[in-house]
């Protein structure tokens, strides 16, 4: 069989409990359950992740930890530790690394590799056993002719399994489900593609672009036929990875009623995020502002800079403009600002 490129996703399975769990090996087999503070009495606290046996139970990320709680009593509830995780991702990519493949790293927890071979199942295999061995933590591996095919792949392979998708049984694999089965198109798209009449993904990759554009604009219009016929990118890079935007969010432990008081906080998420991306040599381009009532709707708005900008002054005043989109009328519980950057221009030779 001949060598081919191919594009593998690996993803490490529940990993955050994974990395608590490899910790206090007492906690295996046991519904675990990780979040702010670790405390499920404490007001607003929610579930970053939950092992397989929390989920069980019906329990999910962004779940507030009461409701966590109620839905599974017997689960240990711990506090989230960034950098225990940040330290035990650092060593599954080091393991990676020692495979004759192109890693690019995704966050703490998943990575795309090229790999040229003429068995990317048994080198899948190969890369599970070494992660397991080295690190203790499990991963699922999907394969794919490139990116969108080897990560939807790895929803199949879950847990600690391999998948294959290409072009030759994407249809047969993907085509009777419905549209959010789709990386990259989640409910609210599902929803506005389902009164369009589109439901399923056969419908979708058969359905006509320039009308799809006529509906949803031209650059998602074109977008959705490709991802439904499982069009992706297929470079693999080893650059690090440069972040697009930054973001800071609060959830309060009391209500926030004061529009001073809000426009305070905003202002000094904003200042603190554009201190941070000019020492960085970053100019912001956009700036977001996150809103979340009680009891728990919520609204994004984002607005473009007139021009590039690294005065922290102007992103500040941006995000005030960005505010003035919003009601603050009602009780709000949280509040996030997000900076888009300018992307960095290649260095050059």
């Amino acid at each position: 069989m001949p060598t081919t490129d191919w594009i593998l996703h690996v993803d490490l399975d529940q990993f955050v409990a994974a990395v608590e769990i490899r910790r206090r090996p007492e906690l295996r087999g046991r519904p675990v359950v990780v979040g702010g503070s670790g405390d499920p009495t404490q007001p607003r606290m929610v579930v970053a992740t939950a092992s397989y046996e929390a989920r069980s139970f019906g329990v999910r990320s962004g779940m507030p930890l009461r409701a966590a709680a109620r839905r599974c009593p017997d689960a240990v509830f711990l506090p989230s530790d960034p950098p225990a995780y940040e330290a035990a991702s650092a060593e599954v990519m080091d393991t990676l690394r020692t495979f004759p493949v192109v890693v690019e790293v995704w966050g703490w927890d998943e990575a795309f590799l090229g790999a040229p071979t003429d068995d990317p199942h048994a080198l899948a295999v190969a890369i599970q056993r070494e992660v397991v061995g080295r690190t203790g933590l499990s991963c699922s591996i999907g394969i794919g002719d490139n990116k969108l095919r080897a990560k939807t792949a790895t929803g199949f392979a879950k847990p600690a399994g391999v998948y294959r998708l290409t072009r030759d049984n994407w249809m047969s694999v993907m085509g009777a489900r419905p549209v959010d089965a789709l990386w990259g198109i989640g409910n609210k798209t599902a929803r506005k593609l389902a009164d369009f009449g589109l439901r399923t993904v056969a419908e979708l990759a058969a359905a006509d672009p320039d009308a799809l554009a006529e509906r949803f604009g031209p650059t998602a219009g074109r977008w959705y036929p490709r991802v439904a016929r499982g069009v992706g990118d297929t470079d693999v890079t080893a650059a690090p990875w440069i972040p697009r935007s930054r973001s800071r969010e609060a959830t309060y432990p009391r209500d926030l009623t004061s529009r001073e008081e809000i426009e305070d906080r905003v202002v000094e998420m904003a200042r603190e995020l554009a201190h941070e991306v000019i020492a960085d040599g970053r100019r912001v381009v956009r700036v977001a502002v996150k809103v979340r009532y009680s009891p728990y709707f919520t609204q994004t708005h984002i607005r473009t800079c007139p021009a590039p900008t690294t005065d922290a002054a102007e992103v500040e005043l941006w995000a005030l403009h960005v505010l003035e989109l919003f009601d603050l009328t009602r009780p709000v519980r949280l509040l996030g600002v997000r900076v888009e950057l300018e992307p960095l221009e290649p260095a050059r030779p």
